[in-house]
């Protein structure tokens, strides 16, 4: 097996999200640094720092030269970092010395890679965005459709009282409604420049290197941060601890499938279920329980992010490569679970036929509490409570219904119409509506 599953050849259909491995490949960082190499060339060299004609030169090295990502190796081996090796290599790639001299003139390490993984980040959100956008849809559909399908309400894995489908899947989608809401702020964050020097003072670019800084948000599309941020680590904290809640969110959804799905149950039916290598019955939930996995090894890996926030002095090399080794998993699980929760909405049907007979499994104790109300129309609320306790108990010890039983204990007591769903939905269909109604225009927004 290999190291990480995500680098598996193995295991990437299950869990690897190529789109966004795309974007953490070596190749991708390190074209993601000669961009930011070459954008921060053309922003000296437009305030005269350096010769514009330099500036020019390396700009345009930055967007057509290619480096081989293994020759970066030694040095970051030997150095922590790939940036110096980077640097060395562009400018013998550029094979103008007179111009590649020029070449990360006053930037610092940290301000290349930062700043490069930031651009990669600003596409890792753009593509969370749109599949969440996606899973809103198709969860407003399931809502829509199935508002007032009547289903048993459970809690502490007990059946409860009556529910509707589409209140469960209003449950799974509102938190990300949530979620979606604190995408902007989270963006405007995260999605700035890194340029502050050695020591996060930009001394070596004198009075004019808040100017380039500014200069080089706006070549990169991204915001001026308007100081440093080698040691404040909080924005890349808030986007790994947004990640965990997305994929917890979708946990929740798959955990609850992978019970629905259960033998005995089976109240739902899910596109694309996986085989067993010697039970030909088994229709194994394996993109839920996918999701239940990531949200557990995001978690995990947030844990080390969080960790990140220690970053000591002005810049800390252990605090810095804890991010390395998880934020990119971290980012991967994200956008997989997205997509195969996207996969499992939209494949998704409910059993109505099961869902009844697990309402009305013989024994009529889901209605048990609307009995105990309806009682404490005509005594007190706590003999009604305690009366129907009793009754339960029957239920039981004599394998009888709770409806022949109250039908015996209070003959004369209405209690037509008591023991079916409908009249004890409550809120369920409103609030399935309410959710399909706001996803459905949140998706649309999204597009």
């Amino acid at each position: 097996m290999a190291a990480s599953l995500f680098d598996s050849a193995i295991y990437r259909d299950l869990v690897t999200d190529r789109d966004t491995a795309q974007l953490f490949s070596d190749t991708a960082e390190v074209r993601a640094m000669l961009l930011v190499e070459g954008a921060l060339a053309r922003a000296q060299g437009a305030l005269g720092l350096i010769p514009e004609t330099a500036a020019a030169a390396i700009h345009r090295a930055s967007l057509e030269l290619q480096l081989d990502p293994a020759g970066l190796a030694a040095g970051a081996g030997q150095g922590g970092v790939p940036v110096p090796a980077l640097v060395e290599a562009f400018r013998s790639a550029m094979q103008a010395p007179e111009h590649s001299q020029w070449v990360h003139f006053g930037a610092t390490s940290q301000d290349i890679m930062d700043t490069a993984l930031v651009l990669r980040l600003r596409q890792v959100l753009a593509l969370a965005e749109r599949r969440l956008g996606a899973l809103l849809a198709a969860l407003a559909r399931l809502a829509e459709a199935h508002a007032e399908l009547p289903m048993a309400g459970r809690t502490w894995g007990q059946a409860a009282t009556p529910t509707t489908f589409g209140a469960v899947v209003a449950a799974w989608g509102r938190p990300l409604l949530a979620l979606h809401d604190r995408l902007a702020p989270l963006r405007a964050g995260l999605l700035t420049v890194s340029l502050a020097g050695a020591a996060g003072t930009l001394s070596a670019m004198g009075p004019r290197g808040p100017e380039v800084r500014a200069r080089l948000a706006e070549g990169l599309g991204l915001a001026d941060p308007g100081g440093p941020w080698h040691s404040d680590r909080q924005p890349i904290a808030e986007l790994s601890t947004w990640a965990t809640q997305v994929t917890g969110a979708l946990a929740k959804m798959g955990d609850d499938l992978v019970l629905l799905a259960q033998t005995g149950l089976g109240e739902i039916r899910l596109a694309g279920t996986g085989g067993s290598s010697t039970m030909p019955q088994k229709q194994n939930p394996v993109l839920p329980a996918l999701l239940v996995a990531l949200a557990g090894h995001t978690a995990a890996l947030n844990g080390a992010v969080q960790a990140g926030l220690v970053h000591r002095q002005q810049r800390d090399g252990a605090a810095w490569i804890g991010e390395w080794l998880s934020l990119p998993q971290i980012c991967l699980g994200l956008n997989r679970a997205l997509a195969a929760a996207g996969e499992v909405a939209a494949g998704l049907a409910p059993d109505p036929e099961r869902m009844r007979a697990n309402i009305d499994d013989g024994t009529g104790l889901i209605y048990a509490e609307a009995l105990s109300f309806r009682l404490a129309t005509a005594m007190p609320r706590p003999e009604a409570q305690s009366r129907v306790e009793a009754l339960c108990a029957r239920v039981t010890a004599e394998s009888r219904s709770l409806v022949d039983l109250a039908a015996e204990a209070f003959p004369d007591f209405h209690l037509d119409g008591l023991f079916t769903p409908a009249p004890h939905l409550g809120t369920a269909p409103a609030d399935a509506r309410t959710f399909a109604t706001t996803a459905r225009t949140r998706a649309a927004a999204i597009g």
